[in-house]
């Protein structure tokens, strides 16, 4: 566990770094955002920050695409601070001053992400069997399936039953970085060689030297890039952008993807070398709805986790909140589940969680919808479809399906291209339209509306 502080609370962040260090934890401490920024553009990395709740890095990461799970700490204690640091992007929030079990339990928490699978299904547990068998090889891994079934989890567990366990687990999301600056973040680069490159910076193939890189959603990398990553498999050096000569990697290649990619290989979006080099073996996970002996499994554990990383009392679920979430189709799978299961935790009050604490993003009760009976769901919400669509243009009925598939899945431009069945660029420019013609656009993260995508 690589851990970075930032920031001193009046040294209170000291003392938390001290308690991680006595956890087993690698310890780097920066005392502002640009100290921090620094460490993680040379390549030392971090798998989670630990961060001063005041000083708002999350934008300044987003800037330079740097994605690491974030903590962060504040001297207040109650459950709005939590919520809405966990609003901001927050991973956590721990109260301070530091208490040691409650630091124990958060980095258990991201420890466990990436190294436990949670399952009961059968058709998880061969999944889950096939994954343990090819760990150990160096062949290269390609993990599918919807998005939220946990693929990067899968990648994770992969990782830490390699011979690469003890060395770096780095991720680069192909589908949230935009096209020309892809380059930079896989390979690095020099010094000058572009407007802004104020200095050298590692990229995610020198920074995983030695262990594993994940590339995240990868049927959403350019063709052209496309070229050059298969270079850099084959031939185990890379190139920086500007740099003079090539620089040799050691690593292990896991891709994910929530499409199929021989689809992609037929439309010219993906090259056919490429797709062979990195599907030596294709585990492909199972949606929730298809593997339903995990979700009692699952919450259980949600519940527990967040419970312990926030210093509450684990409570069991009602019958009627485990009926809820039997019933339900999940379809932003294992992490809705997790989100779900989040807000429960936090905002429930009783000896039990009921299914009053089960609520979708909005708000709603997971169950709401079930007072009538299917069929009279059905009709009422065909007629109510109906009456909103007369009179209104192709073009804006469907700027406001994407806008609220976009509002439903709290910001996040992944899964709403994939719910709404079009790609993560398609939705960017859509987005980028709207934003110009003054429409509210829901940000990341599933804070307050702003004009920009």
């Amino acid at each position: 566990m690589r851990l970075l502080i930032v920031g001193t609370l009046g040294g209170q962040l000291t003392i938390a770094s001290k308690i991680a260090m006595d956890k087993g934890a690698s310890v780097t401490h920066a005392d502002s955002n640009d100290q921090a920024l620094a460490v993680l553009r040379s390549g030392r990395g971090a798998d989670l920050l630990m961060v001063d709740v005041a000083l708002d890095i999350r934008d300044r990461l987003d800037a330079e695409r740097i994605h690491v799970p974030i903590v962060a700490c504040g001297v207040t204690n109650d459950a709005r601070a939590a919520v809405k640091a966990i609003h901001a992007g927050a991973k956590e929030y721990i109260p301070l001053p530091p208490d040691p079990e409650l630091i124990a339990a958060v980095l258990a928490a991201v420890t466990d992400d990436n190294r436990e699978m949670i399952y009961r299904d059968d058709a998880m547990a061969s999944v889950v069997k096939l994954a343990q068998q090819i760990a150990g090889s160096d062949a290269s891994v390609l993990i599918t399936g919807e998005s939220g079934t946990g693929k990067e989890v899968l990648a994770r567990y992969v990782h830490s039953r390699s011979q690469r366990a003890k060395k770096p687990f780095i991720t680069v999301n192909c589908a949230a970085i935009p096209e020309n600056l892809l380059e930079s973040e896989l390979f690095g680069h020099e010094k000058g060689a572009f407007t802004g490159a104020l200095g050298r910076r590692i990229g995610k193939f020198e920074e995983a030297n030695g262990g594993t890189l994940l590339l995240d959603e990868i049927s959403e990398m350019d063709v052209r890039l496309q070229a050059k990553l298969l270079r850099a498999i084959q031939e185990r050096v890379i190139d920086r952008v500007g740099g003079a000569k090539p620089v040799p990697v050691d690593i292990r290649i896991i891709a994910t993807s929530n499409r199929v990619l021989t689809d992609a290989v037929r439309a010219g979006t993906f090259r056919e070398d490429l797709m062979f080099r990195l599907n030596v073996v294709n585990l492909k996970i199972p949606p929730l709805r298809e593997r339903p002996a995990d979700i009692g499994e699952l919450a259980t554990h949600f519940i527990k986790k967040y419970s312990e990383a926030n210093g509450l009392a684990v409570r069991p679920l009602s019958v009627d909140a485990r009926r809820a979430l039997n019933t339900a189709r999940w379809p932003g799978n294992v992490r809705e589940l997790e989100n779900t299961l989040h807000r429960a935790v936090l905002l429930s009050s009783g000896a039990e969680i009921g299914v009053d604490g089960i609520l979708s993003p909005d708000g709603a009760r997971l169950d709401a919808a079930r007072g009538t009976g299917i069929a009279e769901q059905a009709a009422m919400a065909a007629e109510q479809v109906t009456r909103s669509l007369v009179g209104r243009t192709v073009a804006e009925v469907e700027r406001d399906l994407i806008l609220e598939t976009l509002k439903h899945c709290l910001g996040n431009r992944t899964h709403a291209a994939n719910i709404l069945g079009i790609s993560i660029r398609t939705l960017r420019n859509k987005l980028n339209e709207y934003s110009a013609d003054g429409a509210p656009i829901p940000p990341p993260h599933g804070g307050e509306m702003r004009g920009a995508a």
